[in-house]
């Protein structure tokens, strides 16, 4: 990759990778609909300037439109509800190690929906070696509620399912539109989604009275939206969603490291177990094949 490849892609490990620990600080004072409201729309007022600044060419076919708007539900609505909503029963750091399985998802659906990205045996066993790693989590105890945890385990594992069917069905249908393009038309359709959504699940709706959720949302919106997705859409075109996928990489190391250091996390072996299972996984699966 290029230098200014390597830049966004630090830029989306760290973007994405410190959500997991604002979400759970947000948490603390609004329920997960409210948050993913506040989080989109501060997302979708940053994306407005750097618009009015860049100026970029809008698509004029209906086609792309209609794509970017189902993106807003399945790459941001859904998959963020779902992580905001399973965070109050999981760590952070065990919904980043979640979010770090997706290639795995990825490559399931593209040997499906692509005719040019086959499951091969090493990728066979890249999976099955993650879904060890995905059950030791899941086994993990941790103190509370077992159904609610393996329910909020369900539902990340259904949001990395979202955000893997999204990656393949982005690459087929938003190529030539501008990053800001791609990023802005989809958090339109999801906020509306979204703040429809918080009314009926989570009335009366209020403003946050601590500082610091204030602080999450905001950088939940300006850096874990706004910026996250310009990298995204980005590094999705000009390095393929093979290795874009690979960002999920770096989802633990800062994931696990700000939930255990400043959310006083727990950190033991079968976090530990299952998150070198599933990196293990990762390496399996994109490891060169032998001649």
């Amino acid at each position: 990759m290029k230098t200014k490849d390597w830049l966004a892609f630090i830029g989306l490990s760290l973007a994405w990778g410190t959500s997991f620990f604002w979400i759970k600080i947000a948490l603390e004072e609004v329920g997960p609909f409210l948050l993913v409201a506040y989080r989109i729309l501060f997302g979708l007022l940053a994306l407005a300037l750097v618009l009015l600044w860049t100026r970029p060419q809008w698509p004029r076919d209906r086609r792309s439109y209609i794509a970017m708007l189902i993106l807003g539900l399945t790459n941001t609505a859904v998959p963020f509800v779902l992580f905001s909503w399973a965070e109050l029963h999981v760590d952070s750091a065990v919904a980043s190690i979640f979010n770090s399985s997706m290639p795995l998802f990825t490559m399931v659906i593209a040997h499906v929906a692509l005719s040019d990205d086959r499951l091969t045996r090493q990728r066979v066993l890249g999976l099955l070696v993650g879904f060890v790693g995905v059950v030791v989590l899941a086994l993990r105890d941790t103190g509370g509620d077992v159904r609610m945890n393996l329910l909020a385990q369900g539902a990340l594992l259904l949001a990395v399912l979202f955000y893997a069917g999204s990656t393949v069905f982005a690459r087929q249908t938003t190529k030539g539109i501008a990053p800001t393009v791609q990023a802005f038309v989809p958090l339109v359709m999801a906020d509306l989604v979204i703040w429809s959504a918080a009314q009926a699940a989570e009335a009366p709706l209020g403003l946050p009275q601590l500082p610091m959720t204030w602080v999450a949302l905001l950088w939940m919106g300006v850096v874990g939206s706004c910026m996250a997705y310009l990298f995204y859409y980005y590094l999705l075109h000009s390095v393929g969603p093979t290795r874009l996928a690979m960002v999920t990489y770096m989802f633990p190391v800062v994931g696990v490291t700000m939930g255990v250091l400043f959310l006083n996390e727990r950190l033991d072996a079968s976090l530990i177990i299952g998150a070198l299972l599933v990196l293990l996984s990762l390496y399996i699966v994109n490891r060169p094949a032998r001649a």
